[in-house]
């Protein structure tokens, strides 16, 4: 494999790590896959994810297509000499990277060991706010991929930054500067709603949106707003009413799961106490009107 000799770590007899430490530092955004900080980091000295892990002695398996497709699971081993690198402590490393499940020949191999593994459509990571990126990695603008909160929609807010993120099909975050309501109703948004509520709001909203019911003039005119203030919005395969679905009715899913949060509680009889997914939601449309 080549690699760029002047930027590559090289062995050194008697330390404890297999390379050198790092010149640069790179942190970590919050919740960023291991990919996407592997990516970064490997940019900021010029290289690839590859030659990095070459130049740190970790032998990698699988095919990596790179954030969000793919993710990067390491062994231990792997991580004790990534930490070292970076200057990083692997306790604080894996405070700020998600804890993902690695394969089994992975998180018990003794050795020095990575493997790339295909993501899920449905769990991919969202492209993180530029601003904050550069932040954290100023040496090279490198974009960063990280998961979204679990317990709240599927979306990210940066309201210091004005951009958003719902879909990993968009290739950067969305300037939502046209659409200020996005931001208020984030900022206003303290007390985090039910897992339940939240998947009863979600189901109903998406119903609506799918259906151009009730309020689909005020999503209409969110969407125009988004797509002329976000050119690079990819036109297809699937379209941006699409793709930009769930930040377009943010506002009003958490407003419906708050209301549903705050009804109270069914009756007592024991033929009410079905668990949620086997009950009709209560008509609640009167409270987006």
């Amino acid at each position: 494999m080549t690699t760029h000799t002047a930027n590559r770590p090289t062995e050194r007899a008697g330390t404890m790590w297999p390379a050198p430490p790092g010149a640069l530092r790179v942190r970590p955004l919050p919740r960023e896959t291991a990919a996407s900080y592997l990516t970064r980091l490997a940019a900021a000295y010029h290289q690839s994810a590859a030659q990095l892990l070459d130049g740190l002695h970790i032998t990698a398996t699988g095919t990596s297509t790179g954030p969000p497709a793919t993710e990067i699971h390491f062994s231990n081993e792997a991580t004790r000499r990534l930490s070292g690198f970076i200057r990083i402590p692997p306790a604080h490393l894996a405070r700020a990277l998600p804890r993902r499940p690695p394969p089994a020949a992975i998180g018990m191999a003794h050795a020095a060991t990575a493997r790339w593994q295909a993501v899920q459509p449905a769990l991919q990571p969202l492209p993180a706010c530029t601003a904050c990126t550069i932040r954290r990695s100023p040496h090279q603008a490198v974009p960063a991929w990280i998961h979204p909160a679990p317990d709240l929609p599927r979306i990210m807010i940066c309201s210091r930054h004005q951009q958003a993120a719902s879909d990993p099909r968009h290739p950067a975050p969305l300037d939502i500067r046209p659409v200020p309501e996005l931001t208020r109703t984030h900022l206003r948004t303290r007390r985090r709603p039910t897992a339940t509520s939240l998947s009863w709001a979600s189901t109903i909203t998406t119903r609506w949106y799918d259906h151009h019911q009730h309020l689909h003039e005020r999503w209409h005119t969110r969407l125009n707003r988004i797509r002329a203030a976000n050119p690079h919005i990819p036109p297809g395969p699937a379209s941006p009413a699409l793709t930009c679905r769930n930040l377009i009715t943010y506002p009003e899913t958490l407003a419906l799961a708050t209301a549903l949060d705050r009804l109270p509680p069914p009756d007592a009889h024991p033929a009410d106490r079905l668990p949620p997914p086997t009950r009709q939601p209560p008509d609640t449309s009167f409270l987006l009107v």
